[in-house]
């Protein structure tokens, strides 16, 4: 017998429990995070230093080396030369709660 469903199961890999999406976009905007990434919901500007953000959230790896994990992630967008020395991403002004919040928001939107 086989069962065909219309939704696959949910997928929580890259839940955030107490993060905010909206406070990301924010975070992003107020940061300048466009001024080097291409983001889903960012009309500008629309920079292209860094590599497009949309479909993140589908992507294996963070900067190629990192596996694509909410914590990493939030990690990754707070202190990025502490996690892949020699990235071109710069240690950001961001709080912890705003990196979690931004990687909220990429990952929503990072979907597409």
């Amino acid at each position: 017998m086989t069962i065909v469903s219309c939704k696959p199961p949910p997928d929580d890999r890259q839940a955030m429990p107490g993060a905010h999406a909206q406070a990301g976009l924010q975070v992003i905007e107020r940061v300048g995070c466009g001024s080097c990434h291409v983001i889903p919901g960012v009309d500008w500007p629309k920079g292209t230093v860094g590599p497009a953000l949309g479909g993140l959230a589908n992507r294996a790896l963070i900067a190629g080396q990192l596996p694509n994990r909410p914590d990493l992630l939030a990690a990754y967008i707070q202190n990025a030369p502490a996690l892949v020395p020699g990235s071109g991403m710069p240690a950001m002004p961001v709080s912890a709660d705003d990196a979690r919040d931004v990687a909220a928001y990429l990952y929503e939107k990072g979907q597409r």
